[in-house]
């Protein structure tokens, strides 16, 4: 886009505020900012990310790892500190006159930062909706009053944010636009020193520090347990990016870079709900999802959660595909049950679940999310939506 400003003059590009608040939206962003630098070369791209943002030419003003928190308990000691971004960034739109505002995810600041940029008449195209459809519809009906449009990463997240009175498309899921992994087993598992003709088991705790310390002790237990059961079993620990080594320093397992060779090469799965779900489901790979958290924040949860799943890859099969326990359910004994039938490659489980994870790959779509996003920006800046 070329526009010309207000009394001719030489044209300029748009000003464009991108916020994301997490790695996980950074991760998703930094393609969405490459995609708009290609259309839109003159653009100034400027907002709330991480390092790979900030290499695709997005101005800061936060870093994420200043943002990433979690649960309902965690965030009351930081809320002096989102009260003065919130401050410093609502002022930014208007002092550095911004054309379109891109929240990705991270409802908690984005949907107030939607809401004040409608308020001055910037238009807002939320990529990676906030899960309305796990918690409430009024949260659903403020996306379709302070959007412009909504691109969905979810199948299922199209139909019912229409119904809400957005204005949704469905782009098809960012992950699959994750290179698969060049080296084959034998090379990968050379590189971590671990045995290829040995099963290995994949322990994703998550990737914030709290999530770390909640799931790492417990699903430990659990891979003990497994390999007292199956020893040849080789449990590993999957290292979230951008956190720090520090956070493993009790591991009794090696850890091993939580990309896509883990992803794609590991025999089976012990995992946090969360996006990696829907990863594992990508590669093809059985997994037991789990989810602990704090007293509070899970007692509230249990009241305005209205899910029947808690993983993503089970939302978008539409069945309990892979087993999931929460809380008090997620014990070393009941999580080493749910796992060991997923390391035997004849069992009816293993199969089933093989089986259904290439139909939720199926249902994601097709790659070029970010391209598609750009797409819907151009639409919006040129006035054609």
């Amino acid at each position: 886009m070329a526009a010309t400003p207000p009394g001719g003059g030489a044209s300029y590009g748009p000003t464009i505020f991108l916020s994301a608040g997490e790695p996980s939206g950074d991760l998703h962003a930094a393609p969405l900012a490459r995609a708009l630098r290609a259309r839109f070369p003159d653009a100034r791209l400027l907002g709330l990310g991480g390092w790979r943002m900030a290499a695709e030419g997005t101005e800061l003003l936060a870093d994420v790892s200043e943002l990433a928190v979690m649960g309902f308990a965690e965030v009351i000691h930081r809320l002096p500190y989102f009260l003065r971004l919130r401050r410093r960034v609502f002022s930014a739109l208007q002092r550095e006159r911004v054309d379109l505002v891109i929240p990705v995810d991270y409802p908690g600041f984005n949907l107030r930062l939607a809401r004040r940029a409608t308020q001055l008449s910037i238009p807002v195209l939320y990529y990676i909706a906030p899960q309305v459809w796990a918690w409430h519809a009024s949260r659903a009906r403020s996306l379709a009053r302070d959007t412009r449009a909504v691109a969905v990463i979810l199948p299922f997240e199209q139909e019912f944010l229409r119904r809400a009175g957005a204005t949704a498309q469905f782009v098809g899921h960012p992950l699959l636009d994750v290179p698969a992994p060049t080296a084959a087993l034998e090379e990968w598992a050379a590189r971590w020193r671990l045995d290829p003709h040995r099963p290995v088991l994949a322990l994703f705790p998550g990737s914030r520090a709290q999530e770390i310390r909640r799931h790492l002790p417990l699903f430990s237990d659990a891979a003990a347990r497994i390999i007292a059961a199956v020893p040849d079993v080789q449990p590993v620990i999957a290292a979230a990016p951008d956190t720090d080594p520090v956070i493993y320093s009790d591991r009794r397992w090696p850890l091993v870079d939580s990309g896509c060779g883990l992803l794609h090469h590991a025999t089976a799965a012990l995992v946090k709900s969360g996006t990696t779900t829907l990863e594992l489901a990508l590669a093809g790979t059985p997994m037991v999802v789990a989810y602990r958290t704090s007293v509070l924040t899970y007692q509230i949860a249990r009241r305005v959660v209205r899910v029947p799943h808690i993983a993503l890859a089970n939302l978008v099969a539409g069945r309990r595909l892979a087993p999931e326990l929460v809380q008090d359910a997620a014990t070393p004994e009941t999580l080493a049950a749910a796992v060991l039938p997923l390391l035997n490659h004849r069992s009816e489980e293993r199969r089933a679940m093989v089986d259904g994870l290439l139909q939720v790959r199926e249902a994601l779509g097709s790659g070029g999310a970010a391209e598609r996003v750009a797409a819907m920006a151009a639409e919006i800046l040129e006035g054609r939506a």
